[in-house]
């Protein structure tokens, strides 16, 4: 399995104190080699500088970064003036998100969706960057139907993107069966399963419930068994989420992106158990 790729996102520390803890998690987690690191861009452009300025620290302590983008409340002149600052600064890969409006703005800006983001981006750089993308094997909550979150996702494609990374799931059978029905129309991109370790069980219902991710009942069940007993619900989500790595790369998944939420020790320990990066 070790010669799988995996790469690790990381969202943007608003403080001196989160940003240098960042640098730490970020020197951890290089021991893997990685292919890239992402780091995540907030509702209408919310954390650019952050972003901007975690991704050239990456890539001057000698990892690839690559920074989420998206339009949302931004003019394009600003993403371009942003879009410029990575290419001279050699960034080579993007993540290319429909993304949010900010809170507040409602009807005032015009939403623009990923594919038009990548058409966006491919007319004014050609092939400058590799452009990632987001893909949704339970279902985007906004999507009109499972047919039609597919059709966009080719759009993305269509539109010059190169590879798509999944928001995370806990049933695999559910990428395989999202990756065939891909095939079916016509996709046959890479696409790139995306982990999210188990440390916090309320924490993991927010985010799930928020985003539209699925919770198998067994693992919700068992998660709630636990109560406040940090340290089993760490070694039951270690065991599941290491259970589902090995049942994707087994089965042909192009390899692995893991949301850190900024920590080191469940990431760490999960490429440890699937001897990954060594």
């Amino acid at each position: 399995m070790n010669n799988k790729q995996i790469s690790f996102e990381f969202f943007p520390p608003k403080t001196p104190e989160g940003r240098e803890k960042l640098h730490e998690t970020h020197r951890q987690l290089a021991k893997f080699q990685p292919e890239f690191f992402s780091v995540t861009y907030g509702a209408g452009g919310s954390t650019r500088e952050f972003t901007r300025d975690i991704v050239f620290d990456i890539q001057n302590a000698g990892s690839c970064a690559a920074p989420h983008l998206s339009i949302g409340g931004d003019s394009k002149d600003a993403v371009l003036e942003l879009l410029e600052s990575y290419q001279d600064n050699g960034i080579k890969r993007l993540v290319t998100l429909r993304g949010d409006l900010p809170s507040g703005m409602g009807g005032a800006a015009q939403l623009v969706y990923a594919n038009e983001l990548v058409a966006f981006i491919k007319e004014h750089f050609g092939d400058t960057f590799e452009l990632l993308v987001a893909s949704y094997p339970e279902i985007h909550p906004e999507a009109e139907s499972y047919e039609k979150d597919i059709y966009w996702l080719g759009e993305k494609f269509k539109a010059g993107a190169n590879r798509a990374i999944t928001q995370y799931f806990y049933n695999a059978d559910s990428y395989f069966y999202f990756i065939d029905q891909c095939h079916k129309a016509g996709i046959d991109k890479p696409i790139i399963p995306g982990i999210m370790p188990i440390t916090n069980y309320q924490n993991l219902v927010r985010f799930s419930d928020s985003c539209g991710a699925d919770i198998p009942r067994w693992i919700r069940q068992r998660l709630q068994q636990y109560g406040n007993d940090v340290e089993s619900i760490k070694a039951f989500g270690l065991e599941v989420v290491t259970n589902l790595c090995e049942k994707l790369l087994e089965n042909g998944a192009p390899g692995l992106h893991f949301y850190t939420m900024n920590q080191v020790e469940a990431n760490a320990a999960l490429c440890r158990n699937l001897n990954l990066g060594t």
